[in-house]
C-alpha cells in the first residue's frame, strides 16, 4: 500500500469512528472545477491586485466599477463551473450519514449544487444581490449574466443604488446566522475535515485549533502545506478531487 493509499484508509476510519464529522472547504476545492484560487503561486487572484484595492467595503463603496470589473471574469468562471468529484464525494458522505455539516469559505454554490444540505457559507455566496441604497434584495444569477455581457455596474430597479453581491469583502462583518452555526458545529465535532484550505485568512483558520482543542481529531486534504500539518490526524498532500472519492470508495468496501 502506497503512503496516500495508506493515508486515504485512516482517514476513511477516522469517519467510520467519529460521531459528529465536518468538513471545511477552501478554495482549493473548486480550483479543479475551473475556479481559480486566491493565494496559491500557481493562479492566485490577490497575485494579480490589491484586494484592498478592489475587494474590501470601503473601497466597493467609494468605486464599485473597479470591483466588478476585478470580478467580470471570476464571475464568468464561477457561472460556468460544475461541482467536481470532491463537491460530489462530501455530498455523499452527508448522504451516507457519516457527515454533518460543510463550512466553507467558498461562495460559488458548488456545494449546495452538488447535493450537500447542510452548508454554512461563512464568506457569503453569489445566490443574490443587496441595494447598497435601499437594501432591496435580488436574485444574482439574471444579473450576473447580463454583468458578463455587458460589463454594466448593476443598479436597483427601485432607488437606482448599486447592487452588491451578498459576499463577504474585506472589512465587512461575516454574516451572523452562518457564524452561530459554524460554531455550534465546531463545539459538536469530533473529526474536521479540512479541504483545499490554506488555513490563511481568520477567523474561520482558527477553527481547527478550535476542535483540536476541543479534543476533536483533525484531517488535512490540501496540495499546499499549511500551517496546521503537524497537529493534523492525518495530512494528504493531493488533489482533493481524486482524494475524496477515494475515501467515499474506502468507505464503500467496508460497508
Amino acid at each position: 500500500m502506497n503512503e496516500i493509499a495508506a493515508q486515504v484508509a485512516q482517514a476513511a476510519r477516522l469517519l467510520r469512528n467519529a460521531n459528529y464529522a465536518v468538513a471545511l472547504s477552501g478554495a482549493g476545492i473548486s480550483t479543479p472545477s475551473g475556479i481559480p484560487d486566491f493565494r496559491s503561486a500557481r493562479a492566485g487572484l490577490w497575485e494579480q491586485v490589491d484586494p484592498m484595492e478592489v475587494a474590501s467595503l470601503g473601497s466597493f463603496i467609494k468605486n464599485p466599477a473597479a470591483f466588478y470589473d476585478w470580478m467580470r471574469p471570476l464571475a464568468q468562471q464561477i457561472m460556468d463551473a460544475k461541482p467536481n468529484p470532491a463537491h460530489r464525494a462530501l455530498a455523499e458522505l452527508e448522504s451516507m450519514g457519516l457527515l454533518e455539516a460543510v463550512i466553507t469559505q467558498n461562495i460559488d454554490l458548488l456545494h449546495s449544487r452538488a447535493g450537500s444540505q447542510a452548508v454554512y457559507e461563512v464568506h457569503g455566496h453569489i445566490r443574490e444581490c443587496t441595494c447598497i441604497g435601499c437594501y432591496t434584495v435580488y436574485p444574482a444569477q439574471a444579473l450576473l449574466e447580463q454583468f458578463v455581457v455587458d460589463g454594466e455596474v448593476p443598479h436597483c430597479v427601485a432607488c437606482n443604488g448599486v447592487l452588491k453581491p451578498n459576499v463577504v469583502l474585506f472589512g465587512e462583518e461575516l454574516p451572523v446566522a452562518q457564524v452561530l452555526g459554524v460554531q455550534n458545529a465546531i463545539r459538536k465535532t469530533d473529526l474536521l475535515i479540512v479541504v483545499g484550505s490554506s488555513l490563511e485568512v481568520y477567523p474561520v483558520a482558527d477553527l481547527p485549533r478550535q476542535a483540536h482543542k476541543n479534543g476533536a481529531k483533525i484531517v488535512i486534504v490540501n496540495f499546499d502545506r499549511t500551517n496546521f500539518d503537524k497537529l493534523a490526524d492525518v495530512v494528504i498532500h493531493a488533489d482533493v478531487a481524486e482524494v475524496l472519492p477515494a475515501i467515499v470508495s474506502e468507505l464503500k468496501r467496508h460497508e
